[in-house]
Parts: structure tokens; C-alpha cells; sequence
């Protein structure tokens, strides 16, 4: 049979939403013998690609019409090749080990820390002190990933970019580190004080690093953060589902963004 790609324009759906309405398709597929391969969600533009092997156009529309009413808005025949070639694979993940649905495995929640006033550090302390207060930053902040399951893509010099796969994780990570240095600053005469930033979306990932729109947003909310402060984007706020830690959405001048990014403060004192 014929393979075919199609998409819908889902504006305001979640992952979870998204990853629903995939296994319902799955659950009546057999009845028109139709085979849905995978899906990819873009989270940042509201659109869903799913990958299907079905007779013709006609049946597989059934299908989405059947088992949730998201009928497609553009289908077109592709190679299996060519979309493994470009997206990287052609059939769904395994579920998580926690149970939850399955989900694009391109979605990531992008974390920057950042030292606030490294240079001076380094000025004032030398060489060797400012280093074992990066070293100390370091032991910090990787102790919160392993406990959130985070991933530490890279070193950044006076930061940590890390990533994951859950809002919810990523946010409640920040919130821990923030947490830790307060611990640290009050038993330690030399304090540390970091800035994080967040935002999430599909990056592409290359030789165990991340690029793209995701990464620079993130890289930037953690520059324009104060001092021991939290800053996510719109799409982390609208995804972790708990606005009373946030504060109102204001917009940020950020770097390289011709428009105002808008961004919630986290408040992790609480």
C-alpha cells in the first residue's frame, strides 16, 4: 500500500491532546486496514504530521474522522526513505518507562543556568576560586537533573544547558536548583547566584547537542533573567498547567528577536 503524510492544524493542543488522539487512531485502524506508522507534533505552530500506510487518501481521513474528528488538512504520498532520511524514523517510540502516553520524540524543554556575575567573580577571586565555584554550580545544578531525569547536553563556561522531555519536570528542576543555591549562599561566605531560562518546542539534535529557535529562546530568557531568578516562556507556562507559581506574561526584549518575547516569571520561593 501506498504511504502518505498528512497534516492537521491543531493551534492550542498539547502533547498530550495530541498523543491521544494518535492512540484512538490506533485503536480502530484495523477495522479499515489502515496502519498509522508514527506522528511528529509541532508545538510552536499547532501542527500534527502523522505517517500512514493506508490504500488511498480517502480511508485514512475515515479514520481520523471515526476515532476523534481531526480530519487532515493536507495528505500527501511520500517515501519511507525520504522521511526517515529527513525525521529520523518511521514508526513510534516505545512507551516511558512512567507510564505516560506516548509522545513526540522530538519535544524537548530546554534549561540554560547561568553564573550572574562570573567576570567579576573571576576578577575578585582569581583563577582558581572562581573555578571551584563553577565546579560547585556544577555538582549543584547535575544533582537537580538526576533527580528530574534531565539531561545535561553541555557545558556552557558558566552555565549548564540541560533537557527534557516534560514541562512539568523541566520547571520543578529550576525550581530545585534555585533552591540548592539558596542552601548553598546561607552555609558559604563566597555566594552563587544563577539565572535560568527556559522554553520548549522541537529542536534539532545533532552530534548529542540542540539547535534551533528553542535553544536561543531559552539561551536568551536566561540572559534577560535578574539574579536568582526564573523566566519561561509562553509555551512552558501554557504546558506546565499551574499558572499560580507565574506571574503575569510580560514581554522581553531578547537578542536577535525583532519583537517583544513573552515571558512569566517563576516564583520559586514559595
Amino acid at each position: 500500500m501506498p504511504i502518505f503524510m498528512d497534516r492537521h492544524d491543531l493551534t492550542g493542543a498539547t502533547a498530550e491532546q495530541v498523543a491521544e488522539a494518535h492512540l484512538k487512531d490506533l485503536s480502530i485502524q484495523d477495522q479499515y486496514g489502515v496502519k498509522f506508522l508514527t506522528y511528529w507534533f509541532d508545538h510552536r505552530n499547532g501542527r500534527t504530521f502523522c505517517l500512514i500506510d493506508a490504500p488511498d487518501v480517502e480511508t485514512a481521513q475515515c479514520v481520523h474522522r471515526e476515532a476523534h474528528g481531526f480530519v487532515a488538512s493536507e495528505v500527501v504520498e511520500v517515501a519511507l526513505s525520504a522521511v526517515e532520511a529527513f525525521l529520523g524514523r518511521i514508526h513510534d517510540l516505545k512507551p516511558q518507562g512512567d507510564g505516560e502516553a506516548d509522545r513526540d520524540a522530538g519535544h524537548r524543554v530546554v534549561l540554560f543556568t547561568d553564573i550572574v556575575g562570573s567576570t567579576e567573580m573571576t576578577t575578585r577571586l582569581g583563577d582558581r576560586m572562581a573555578t571551584e565555584l563553577v565546579r560547585a554550580h556544577d555538582a549543584l545544578v547535575r544533582r537537580c537533573l538526576t533527580r528530574a531525569r534531565g539531561r545535561e547536553v553541555k557545558h556552557t563556561g558558566d552555565g549548564i544547558m540541560a533537557a527534557f522531555t516534560s514541562s512539568l519536570a523541566a520547571v520543578d528542576c529550576a525550581m530545585d536548583i534555585q533552591r540548592e543555591f539558596r542552601r548553598f549562599n546561607a552555609d558559604n561566605p563566597e555566594q552563587i547566584h544563577i539565572r535560568i531560562g527556559l522554553d520548549c518546542g522541537e529542536p534539532v539534535e545533532d552530534s548529542n547537542d540542540l539547535f534551533g529557535a528553542t535553544v536561543q529562546t531559552a539561551a536568551r530568557l536566561c540572559a534577560a533573567a535578574s539574579s536568582d531568578q526564573i523566566l519561561v516562556s509562553e509555551n512552558v507556562f501554557q504546558e506546565y498547567g499551574a499558572a499560580d507559581i507565574f506571574a503575569r506574561a510580560s514581554g522581553y526584549r531578547l537578542k536577535g528577536f525583532a519583537k517583544p518575547v513573552l515571558a512569566h516569571q517563576c516564583n520559586w520561593t514559595h
